[in-house]
């Protein structure tokens, strides 16, 4: 028998549609690259998030500095659904954005992102 030859079981299915995760909403109100790190505020290790609750497996996530692009695969959401919940985490004070790069980044800066960028993937 073959790899081709066993049965792939079916992936559970979201019932919970996208739309729904975000109120709607298709945009955050803050800057938000996708390649942006986040790290978990202190303080929001203590609320308590109702069982299966996005934002907090957000939270627990973000405790090791993931992107949002990170997120996104971890959760098995589309990017723009993640980035309105980690912008709604950010503006409510549970998560802090690390900058990435910008017009003055040096060589080794932009070189870092790649390397965390691709070490990242592979973890996934």
């Amino acid at each position: 028998m073959s790899m081709f030859d066993r049965a792939v079981p079916p992936r559970e299915a979201n019932l919970v549609r996208p739309y729904m995760l975000t109120a709607g909403r298709t945009d955050t109100s803050i800057h938000l690259p996708m390649e942006a790190p986040l790290q978990t505020v202190e303080s929001a290790m203590f609320h308590r998030w109702p069982p299966n609750d996005m934002r907090g497996r957000i939270i627990q996530l973000c405790t090791k500095s993931p992107s949002v692009a990170e997120i996104s695969a971890l959760l098995d959401v589309p990017l723009g659904v993640a980035r309105v919940l980690v912008g709604d985490l950010v503006t409510s004070g549970y998560l802090q954005v690390h900058t990435t790069i910008t017009d003055r980044s040096t060589t080794d800066e932009r070189r870092e992102l790649i390397g965390r960028t691709l070490r990242g993937l592979r973890a996934l």
